[in-house]
């Protein structure tokens, strides 16, 4: 099959640094790249600071003729992209759940599942006040986690924490401290961590600046606080203690995007890729929890 058009759009609306810093975007272009390269077509990427600049660089790409399609990242509920790549009668897929993108193929991943696999591993490890960090909670993938975190959490009566961040190192260090310091109502206080023993990041830039900023209290991990990150990366093996993840195959997330891309192009219906399933890859920051690990404080 011939396209008349041989590049793929790809806008991405954070910030240049974690972006540089980030592996999955990497990652997710590599496994991209591994299907539509062969049927020569390349990846066009473009980093823009908000939602506006990306809404504007679609219809300007539509307009200029330059991409034949392209995908869309960090949804929110009722998105108003989805609407606007369909007035521009552009052929889009989206990385995310079905239910964010009517109309569109997506490439679907569990987030609410493993989010309640995350909570399950660390209960059954003894963890009884488990600490979520969430990225934007404008996404509709973070809202979906933090409803898998705060299910998983109640069925198991256990306590979770939580706070934001915006996937970079600094948030995930700011946003341990503000868990580390929070008493037993969840506010910031003199009681300490109030039993928290563990916390999941939601990337792994997040998690080494909570593992920094858990260290620099003091706190040793995982005696003290065990850490989980979400997204395996070689940042994460490479970590002292090496870093608990959960582990996505995003290579082949990328794969299925392409697929789901060359399917779009060429004007077939609509459909929704599942993503390989992810599991715990447990390493040395996270253990069952000690007799004195629930009285460690800020």
């Amino acid at each position: 099959m011939t396209y008349a058009l041989r590049r793929v759009g790809l806008v991405l609306a954070r910030a240049s640094q974690v972006l540089g810093e980030e592996p999955y975007y990497h990652e997710f272009l590599e496994g991209l790249e591994r299907v539509l390269a062969p049927a020569g077509i390349s990846v066009l990427v473009k980093v823009v600071t908000d939602r506006a600049a990306e809404r504007a660089t679609y219809a300007r790409w539509q307009q200029r003729s330059r991409v034949a399609g392209v995908i869309l990242v960090d949804l929110a509920p009722d998105d108003d992209r989805v609407t606007l790549v369909a007035e521009l009668d552009l052929p889009a897929v989206v990385i995310g759940d079905p239910s964010t993108a009517p109309g569109l193929s997506t490439v679907w991943t569990d987030d609410a599942g493993f989010a309640r696999a995350a909570v399950g591993f660390l209960a059954d490890l003894g963890h009884r006040t488990v600490g979520h960090v969430a990225g934007p909670m404008a996404f509709a993938h973070t809202q979906l986690r933090r409803r898998g975190f705060q299910t998983e959490a109640a069925a198991r009566g256990l306590t979770l924490r939580t706070a934001e961040g915006d996937y970079s190192w600094q948030a995930g260090a700011d946003a341990a401290g503000e868990l580390l310091a929070a008493g037993p109502d969840g506010v910031a206080g003199p009681d300490g961590v109030a039993g928290l023993t563990a916390i999941v990041f939601d990337n792994d830039l997040m998690a080494l600046g909570g593992l920094h900023a858990i260290e620099e209290r003091g706190l040793h991990v995982p005696r003290d606080m065990s850490i989980v990150a979400w997204d395996d990366s070689a940042l994460c093996q490479l970590a002292v203690p090496p870093l608990s993840a959960m582990s996505h195959d995003v290579e082949q997330i990328g794969e299925l995007a392409a697929e789901a891309m060359l399917e779009a192009m060429a004007r077939r219906g609509p459909r929704v890729y599942q993503a390989p399933h992810a599991s715990i890859m447990a390493r040395s920051s996270t253990a069952k929890v000690s007799a004195g690990s629930d009285a460690a404080a800020s």
